[in-house]
C-alpha cells in the first residue's frame, strides 16, 4: 500500500513537471510577459520607415512597457519615451504641423515619430543596430564621440565598453527584448 502511494505521488509530480515544461515552452505563455499591443501600428510604421518592427517593439518594451502615459524623470514622454525637443525636431523634419509636446502621449503619433527617428539613426549609423539602440538612449552625438575617440567600437561583442552605464544596460535590455519579440512573433517562412 505504501509503495503504491509513493508511486502515485511520483507519477503526479512527473505529470506536473511535464505540464510546467509544456507551459514554459509555449509561446502563448511567454507572450503574456512580452505583449505586443499596437502591433498593426508598429508594423505599419516600421514598414513605412524601412526598419525592423521587432526592434521598435523591443525599444517600446524597454522604454515604457507599452504605457502611453509614461513620463521619465528627465521629461521623455509617451510609449517610446521621446524628449519634447527631439519630438519637435523630428516633427519639423517630418513636416508635421502644429506639433505640441503633449502630442507625444498619443501612441499613434509617438510611434510614428519614434519609428522615423529610429530610421534616421539607422541611416546615420549605416544599419548598425547596436549603434542605433545606443544612440536612441545615449544620444547620437555621444555615440559619435565614443566612436571617434576609440572609446567603443560599436560592435555587439564590445557592448560592455559603452562609456555610459545606463546606455550599456539599456542596449543589453533592448537586445534581449528584441530576441524575445523575434522568437515570439516572427512568422515562419511559408
Amino acid at each position: 500500500m505504501r509503495k503504491r502511494k509513493i508511486r502515485r505521488g511520483r507519477i503526479i509530480w512527473l505529470l506536473l513537471l511535464i505540464a510546467v515544461v509544456a507551459m514554459l515552452s509555449s509561446k502563448s505563455f511567454w507572450r503574456v510577459f512580452y505583449p505586443l499591443p499596437y502591433k498593426e501600428l508598429v508594423f505599419s510604421q516600421a514598414a513605412k520607415n524601412n526598419i525592423d518592427p521587432y526592434l521598435v517593439a523591443a525599444i517600446i518594451k524597454t522604454e515604457s512597457n507599452f504605457v502611453p502615459s509614461a513620463e521619465s524623470p528627465m521629461g521623455a514622454r509617451g510609449i517610446m519615451q521621446i524628449m519634447p525637443e527631439t519630438g519637435a525636431w523630428a516633427a519639423q523634419q517630418m513636416n508635421l504641423r502644429e506639433f505640441k509636446p503633449d502630442d507625444l502621449y498619443n501612441p499613434e503619433l509617438n510611434i510614428r515619430i519614434g519609428s522615423w527617428y529610429i530610421s534616421n539613426l539607422n541611416t546615420e549609423f549605416k544599419g548598425n543596430k547596436i549603434l542605433v539602440v545606443a544612440a536612441y538612449n545615449g544620444g547620437r552625438g555621444n555615440v559619435r564621440e565614443w566612436l571617434d575617440k576609440g572609446l567603443w567600437t560599436g560592435e555587439h561583442a564590445s557592448v560592455d565598453q559603452i562609456p555610459f552605464s545606463e546606455t550599456r544596460e539599456y542596449v543589453k535590455k533592448v537586445l534581449r527584448n528584441y530576441s524575445w519579440y523575434r522568437y515570439l512573433y516572427e512568422e515562419a517562412p511559408g
